[in-house]
Order: structure tokens, then C-alpha cells, then sequence
């Protein structure tokens, strides 16, 4: 079972991935109630949380129900990355990550997220700072290289391990790939038959469906796999999953019933979080991924991204239970 400092984490956990404006509380709750292990809140950054940003302490609200939590910060400035860890900790969650792996230009063009995979004494430098001024265990996510002539995952991976890192993800992609072309486990694999490597090992990149989980644990050997983009909208992926584990068999996929519950208490939950109108607003993001192929759907998501009003967004929920209440979906 692997272990993050003193979180013990079940046998094989699932974690719900870090993304930007999606990984927020009402999010992660209901990947939590779909079975979830291990969460992450969305990135922050260092100069943000430093300057007081509140957009960037906002991402700070955890809550207990979540645990184990971790917080995210990025940065490529060791004494930002350092306060930003001090401040971090006063919120106390279960561990800190750091981001080593987002491609976005606007981050990578400040030398942090991917960008630091080019320079891995700045990487090693950025940890340690993290690592000496927080008691938290410290875990890092990161890519596979910057592009397919600079794969350095296994000197990351070790010098990362040397200097305390407790939990190593990777997304088997390069920077430049971003989130295009196939994931390449076979770099993961690698790193997980060294016999140097103790800590453990999480894999990220493509996984959509408990016969690939099923496929990529075996094949590949990880300790735990992260999921990103196919839990936007779809939260039951978790224990559709573990129950493929246990059963070798499908759960059956979400009813219209659930996807109308999940969706709406998203809605009254991100509203509870961050106010009516700006839950509301972006909220309307998720409606297309949690109502996906369903027949005839278009006229009512175009209500629910139409409508304001905390009320009236409410009864186009319950229109919407009226209209498909028979409605079976035969596929997911």
C-alpha cells in the first residue's frame, strides 16, 4: 500500500488530478463521493499567494471531508516557492505538489510548470526550497521531458528522490506534446523497474475507461493512477473503475437521474462556494460534459447557459427531469 509521508493511501488509489478552473472544492466533492482517494486543489501560484492574490487564496479553501487533500504551487523562483509553502501550510492540508509539468505558455514562459524540465538543477533547487520550509511530505508532478530529444524523467525521478520528494506523478507526455498525440507509459514503466526508486509512482496521461486502468496497472506497473479530463463532467469514472477492479465486470453507467443530481448540486455547491452569480457563470463550462450524447439535449443545455438566477437555473433542472424521466441511455 503506498504511503505519502504518514497518509496511507488504499492499495491501488485513484487520484483526481490538479486542473485549472476545474479542480475546485465543488468539484472535488463530488469526485470524492464517486470514489476519488486522493485529491488536488487547482494550481496556485507562488507570486500570486505571496502578492495576496485572491484568486490564488481562494484555491487554498480545503475542507475536511475532502482529506487527504494536497495543494498545488508552481513558481520558478526558490524564495517564492518557499514563502509560498510557509503560507500553504496554515491552511493544513495532507501534503503540497508542486507543478513541474503544466504546459501553458503563460506559465512556462516565467521558467515555471514545464518550462523548468529544461533546467533539473533549477528543479532540484525550486524542491528543496519547497522541502526545507514546510514539514509536509512534499510530492511533485511532472512530464516526461521537454520535448522527444530531452526525455529526463530518470534523473528527475532521482534527484527528486534524494532530496525527499515522497510521491512522484507523470504525465507520460512531453511539453511539447501538451495534451496531443498518444502517452508514452513505457517511460513510467522504466522508472517504476528501478531499483533505486522506493517512493511511489503514479501514472497520468489518457486513461478513460477501467479496461485502459486495468490495462495500464498491470502493463505498467504504477502504485496509482491520476485522472484528469475524463472526470470533467463525469465523476463516476472513480468507482467505475474500482468496481472493474474488484469484478472484471461494468457498473452500470450513470442514469439521467444522476447526471441531472451530479450536475445540479455542482451548480449549488460552486454557488454556496463562490457566490451566485459567478457559480452560476461558471458552471456553464461542465454542462456539455455531464449531459454528453444525450438525445436531443441541445435546446435545454442552451437554457442552462442562458438562464441567471439561482432560482430559475433550478427550475430548468426540474424541466429537465420532467422531459427525460424515462429517457434510458444506452451507452456511455
Amino acid at each position: 500500500m503506498p504511503k505519502i509521508g504518514n497518509i496511507q493511501l488504499p492499495d491501488f488509489p485513484l487520484l483526481l488530478a490538479p486542473m485549472e478552473d476545474v479542480s475546485d472544492p465543488p468539484f472535488r466533492r463530488l469526485c470524492k463521493m464517486h470514489g476519488a482517494d486522493l485529491m488536488y486543489s487547482e494550481f496556485i501560484s507562488s507570486e500570486g499567494l505571496i502578492r495576496d492574490a485572491i484568486k490564488s487564496r481562494q484555491k487554498l479553501d480545503i475542507f475536511d471531508y475532502e482529506r487527504p487533500v494536497g495543494i498545488q504551487i508552481f513558481g520558478g523562483d526558490e524564495e517564492a516557492m518557499a514563502m509560498s509553502a510557509k503560507i500553504v501550510e496554515t491552511v493544513q492540508p495532507d501534503l503540497v505538489d508542486i507543478n513541474f509539468g503544466c504546459p501553458v505558455k503563460k506559465v512556462v514562459s516565467k521558467g515555471a510548470g514545464a518550462g523548468v524540465l529544461k533546467d533539473v538543477d533549477l528543479m532540484v533547487r525550486l524542491t528543496q526550497a519547497v522541502i526545507k520550509s514546510t514539514s509536509l511530505p512534499v510530492t511533485v508532478k511532472t512530464r516526461l521531458g521537454w520535448d522527444e530529444e530531452s526525455i529526463n524523467i530518470d534523473e528527475v525521478a532521482e534527484r527528486l528522490q534524494d532530496i525527499g520528494v515522497q510521491a512522484l506523478t507523470i504525465h507520460a507526455r512531453t511539453r511539447s506534446q501538451m495534451y496531443k498525440g498518444h502517452s508514452d507509459w513505457t517511460h513510467i514503466a522504466r522508472i517504476k523497474d528501478n531499483p533505486r526508486i522506493t517512493m511511489p509512482i503514479f501514472g497520468n496521461g489518457d486513461i478513460d475507461q477501467p479496461e485502459k486502468a486495468l490495462e495500464y496497472k498491470n502493463k505498467f506497473g504504477v502504485d496509482g493512477i491520476m485522472i484528469g479530463r475524463a472526470a470533467i463532467g463525469y465523476p463516476w469514472i472513480f468507482n467505475e473503475i474500482k468496481h472493474f477492479f474488484e469484478t472484471g465486470e461494468h457498473l452500470a453507467a450513470p442514469t439521467m437521474k444522476d447526471r441531472i443530481e451530479a450536475a445540479k448540486n455542482h451548480l449549488i455547491w460552486s454557488m454556496e462556494w463562490k457566490g451566485e452569480r459567478l457559480g452560476i457563470v461558471e458552471m456553464r463550462r461542465h454542462y456539455t460534459n455531464y449531459f454528453k450524447g444525450i438525445h436531443g439535449f441541445k435546446a435545454y443545455r442552451q437554457k442552462l447557459v442562458t438562464t441567471d438566477g439561482a432560482e430559475d437555473v433550478l427550475k430548468v433542472f426540474d424541466e429537465i427531469a420532467d422531459a427525460y424521466h424515462d429517457y434510458i441511455i444506452t451507452e456511455q
